[in-house]
């Protein structure tokens, strides 16, 4: 087996003191402050054609720090907020490359909160994790334990919506190693009645999360909407519905992540189709139940599973015809409405179950690509570009 010697993030839960708490939100706010401050003072400096790097927002950070109006910001640790320009500086970095929108600004209610620390903002001794400006550990429950002789790099504090504090460690992790080859290979056509049809012709039902939650959901966004704007009855009623959604997400993550295990162990090749899932979810009548599938999370942990172990995903493009074209005898039929789940072939008379035989043509069509060496990966459109910044820069203009 090869050693890839990829680097996780071990993600745990933890219970911090009330001075712990009020030091991570202090931090979380300053970290907040900084960033919209860069942010704006870079998207002036483009009005007037000039560029502001990374070490220019440390010099600006260090001014910020000797006014009166800013001197809260010298109560935190440095680090998470020399983090965060480092954080911008990749966020304009993907801009520019045309990997992503502009920059937006941090909302106090709306944003993640989260700081990232450094090795020099941290001290993990025999399993007791200490941040900077805080004088004891950090109580972290060990869901999962690191690997040997584990040296975290970075290590991310955060908090959910539901109030929930988690501790991300990025560490090198050894033990992920290359699987040992199989000559295995599967098609897998996603769907919303079945989540997964593979083409060996199982079909994995569609858990649904969401919908199992969705008269919960509603009854604490009713109660929520009749809560007085700003008030802590709204706060509360807030939270409550943040747990539900948590709730969802974690069932959802919990089996996408077995899921995709399990076809990564089984298989040396999947084929999967290139989906536009951010185009799809614009159909009003289909939007929450593909939201609820999460496609795109399926495909995002296949793929960086793929490349721990050793294996290949491939990638066939949208527009191919896998419904519509006979697995058996290669006839291509010119309509296919969404409501016929079972069709016979006129030319060979077999009978097709839609998504299976969509998996099976999947899958020869990722073998073809394999062979020929070309179309694995359709370049996937990109947002953003100069153009965005330029309309950033028009609508801050008085």
């Amino acid at each position: 087996m090869t050693t890839t010697h990829v680097k996780r993030a071990f993600k745990y839960r933890f219970y911090p003191t009330d001075e712990q708490a009020a030091e991570l939100s202090r931090t979380f706010g300053c970290v907040r402050k900084v960033y919209n401050m860069a942010l704006a003072a870079r998207t002036e400096a483009w009005v007037r054609q000039e560029r502001v790097n990374y070490n220019a927002t440390s010099a600006m950070l260090t001014e910020w720090k000797k006014t009166g109006e800013l001197a809260f910001l010298n109560e935190v640790s440095s680090v998470p907020l020399q983090q965060c320009l480092r954080h911008l500086q990749t966020a304009f970095t993907n801009f520019f490359g045309r990997r992503a929108k502009y920059p937006r600004f941090k909302s106090r209610k709306k944003s993640r909160k989260s700081a990232e620390y450094t090795t020099s903002g941290f001290r993990f001794r025999d399993g007791r994790l200490t941040l900077a400006k805080m004088r004891e550990p950090l109580e972290i429950v060990w869901s999962r334990p690191l690997p040997d002789d584990a040296k975290p790099s970075t290590v991310t504090v955060s908090q959910d919506a539901a109030g929930r504090w988690f501790v991300s460690l990025l560490c090198e992790d050894a033990s992920v190693r290359h699987l040992p080859a199989e000559d295995t290979a599967v098609g897998v056509d996603v769907g919303l009645d079945h989540l997964l049809t593979l083409s060996t012709g199982e079909k994995i039902a569609n858990p649904r999360h969401e919908r199992k939650d969705r008269a919960r959901l509603a009854l604490a966004q009713r109660r929520m909407a009749k809560k007085a704007r700003g008030s802590a009855n709204r706060a509360r009623a807030r939270q409550r519905v943040a747990r539900i959604h948590a709730r969802i997400a974690d069932r959802r993550w919990d089996g996408l992540h077995k899921l995709t295990t399990r076809l990564v162990r089984e298989n040396q090749t999947i084929v999967i189709e290139d989906l536009t899932v951010r185009n799809m979810v614009r159909n009003r009548s289909l939007a929450r139940a593909i939201s609820d599938a999460a496609w795109a999370k399926f495909r995002n942990l296949l793929e960086y599973k793929a490349a721990w172990y050793g294996r290949q995903v491939i990638a066939v493009d949208r527009f191919f015809p896998s419904s519509r074209l006979c697995s058996t005898c290669g006839t291509l039929r010119e309509k296919m409405p969404l409501h016929v789940r079972t069709w016979t072939c006129e030319r060979c008379g077999t009978t097709h179950d839609r998504d299976v035989n969509a998996a099976k043509n999947l899958l020869a069509a990722g073998r073809a690509v394999s062979a020929c060496g070309a179309g694995v990966r359709p370049q996937r459109s990109t947002p953003g570009g100069q153009s965005a910044m330029k309309q950033e820069v028009s609508r801050r203009e008085p």
